[in-house]
């Protein structure tokens, strides 16, 4: 029993090293070291098992430099992201405000509680525009039904003359009578289909002149009135500021209603200006078009229907009309297909 206890005795007095040998374990200078300077992180690496340990726990330190650099890249994409989302809201911001002057100033205007700017002469060449407007798109669709039914009456001339020419050959004792009327219908239809591109060539300027040009400054104008409506709101707000009380607060946000308002009346001030000039160069171009759209109708409708051919063909070479090849309007065969 007592060579047992011996043994054990001896058997925990052996010392083990890292390597599983018997032996002093020989001290750390290093871990010394640490402890009194601290450690260096200018190293190329760090040991992860402690000082001493084996190979495979040591973790460079550009993994660690890499993911600070991916860290700010991601701070960095937040940082753009924050600052799109805060200016969108400034302008969410900025548009209700403007929404609710607006609509304020309309309704003040509606039932007469508040002042409007007016311009007289410009209002009243506004609504001109606008009633001739409603009548130029009546004569634009009279014509367009007139071309309609005009159409309609040449392809029926056109089949008529086909149905005597057919005849003719038919009926030998009608030969002539056949022929003559099938003639007759021929001429009218080429007749009519001069006269059907003249009217096109009218339609086609008048819907120009309505649906193009006139709408161009009718859209003008709308923007011009959408800015004069902005521009009294703020200058009721501004004018209701000044009314106010005048402490330090309240100037500074005078001084900034200030601000809206030039800004605003700047922007009323330059549409204005292109309104102006776009309703004087309407006027001149519109006399321009209809002197030459109407006089082609005229000249055209009397010549077809006092039957003289040779008018109205130097009436379309007057005012360059080109017809339209027969059967152009057909789709072609690829089309079909």
């Amino acid at each position: 029993m007592a060579d047992s206890i011996m043994s054990k005795a001896a058997t925990m007095e052996i010392p083990i090293n890292s390597n599983g040998d018997t032996g002093t374990l020989p001290e750390d200078d290093s871990l010394e070291q640490v402890m009194v300077s601290g450690p260096n992180l200018n190293e190329t690496s760090i040991v992860s098992g402690g000082y001493g340990g084996p190979a495979g726990g040591i973790i460079p330190t550009s993994s660690i430099k890499g993911s600070t650099s991916n860290h700010s890249a991601v701070n960095s994409t937040e940082e753009v992201s924050r600052g799109v989302a805060v200016e969108k809201l400034e302008g969410v911001k900025k548009w209700g405000i403007n929404t609710y002057k607006c609509t304020k100033q309309m309704f003040s205007e509606r039932f007469g509680r508040g002042s409007r700017t007016v311009d007289l002469e410009l209002e009243a060449q506004i609504d001109v525009l606008r009633d001739t407007k409603i009548k130029y798109e009546n004569i634009l669709r009279l014509a367009t039904a007139l071309t309609m039914h005009f159409q309609s009456m040449v392809q029926t001339q056109q089949a008529l003359g086909d149905t005597f020419t057919d005849l003719s050959q038919k009926s030998p004792e009608l030969q002539d009578e056949f022929g003559y009327n099938a003639e007759t219908q021929k001429l009218l239809c080429k007749n009519g289909e001069a006269l059907l591109g003249a009217i096109n060539f009218f339609v086609s300027g008048i819907n120009t002149l309505v649906n193009k040009t006139m709408e161009d400054t009718l859209m003008t104008i709308k923007l011009y009135e959408n800015a004069r409506l902005e521009f009294d709101a703020y200058r009721s707000d501004l004018e209701e500021m000044s009314l106010g009380q005048r402490d330090a607060a309240a100037m500074v946000r005078i001084e900034m209603a200030q601000q809206d308002y030039q800004v605003h009346r700047e922007k009323y001030e330059r549409l204005r200006s292109d309104v102006t000039i776009k309703l004087k160069f309407l006027e001149e171009n519109k006399v321009k078009v209809m002197h030459k759209q109407l006089l082609l109708f005229h000249n055209a409708i009397s010549a077809y229907f006092a039957g003289n051919q040779q008018q109205l063909e130097q009436t379309l070479i007057q005012f360059n009309v080109k017809l339209k090849p027969p059967g152009s309007d057909k789709p072609s065969w690829l089309e079909e297909q």
